[in-house]
């Protein structure tokens, strides 16, 4: 069996159960010293059900581009948004177990967020980028360290969107120590490095769009309750 992977970790902290032991012992490792990753986890559902909500309720947009979506949970993009096409990413092989399961305006593609030129091309056989499209990056991009290849993955990306489209992501930040400790807990028990970045590197990768209000805010204060607890992670949706 392989080591720890970060679609199974996030699984189990969502209280899945497409994990092994590995998984949850990094997954325990982390939340010893930074419990608040399992909200965090099951907040970031919270925040892409909203975010979707409001692209298919309020924007009109009929298609999506997720990337590194992890394993099925609850109230996936393809329920959420229960009319759109979509097109769902990962690089984990386990989560292709899953693209049977999918109605037929969905599928799944295996594939690294590093070659967003073959993202493109395949998920062009499904969506059509001449129409607006949502382009989604959900807690993914701290597998990447280096920011400026970030920047380039989701310009890179977005740039094949019609007018109109919107860039939707959230990433971890470096907001408290106890964040970054588990961040240094999750590499030494063996899972991928998780690189966090403040709010202002992430507002970077929404750099010439126009962001939807309320803006760059934590994921359980986008459009939702204002008392919300605050979570180390910073979400916002941006149109072209």
């Amino acid at each position: 069996m392989t080591g720890p992977l970060p679609a199974r970790i996030w699984n189990y902290w969502m209280g899945g159960t497409d994990n092994f032991p590995a998984d949850r012992a990094a997954g325990d490792a982390v939340a010893q010293v930074y419990p608040e990753i399992v909200d965090m986890a099951r907040e970031s559902r919270g925040f892409l059900t909203r975010a979707v909500r409001y692209l298919s309720e309020e924007a009109g947009i009929r298609q999506f581009l997720d990337i590194g979506t992890g394993l099925p949970t609850m109230q996936n993009t393809h329920e959420i948004a229960s009319s759109a096409r979509v097109v769902y990413v990962d690089k984990d092989p386990l989560v292709l177990s899953y693209a049977a399961t999918l109605p037929d305006r969905a599928t799944f593609l295996l594939a690294d967020y590093h070659d967003p030129e073959l993202i493109l091309a395949e998920a062009a056989k499904t969506l059509d980028f001449d129409r607006p499209v949502a382009v989604m990056f959900m807690g993914v991009l701290g597998y990447e360290p280096d920011l400026d290849e970030v920047r380039s993955i989701v310009s890179r990306t977005f740039a094949a969107a019609a007018p109109g489209s919107y860039l939707v992501l959230w990433d971890g930040t470096n907001t408290t120590p106890a964040v970054v400790e588990g961040a240094r807990r999750l590499a030494e028990s063996g899972g991928d490095p998780y690189i966090l970045r403040s709010p202002d590197e992430i507002g970077l990768l929404f750099g010439g769009l126009t962001q939807v209000d309320p803006g760059l805010v934590p994921i359980t204060r986008w459009r939702a309750d204002a008392k919300a607890v605050f979570i180390d992670a910073y979400g916002a949706i941006a149109h072209s």
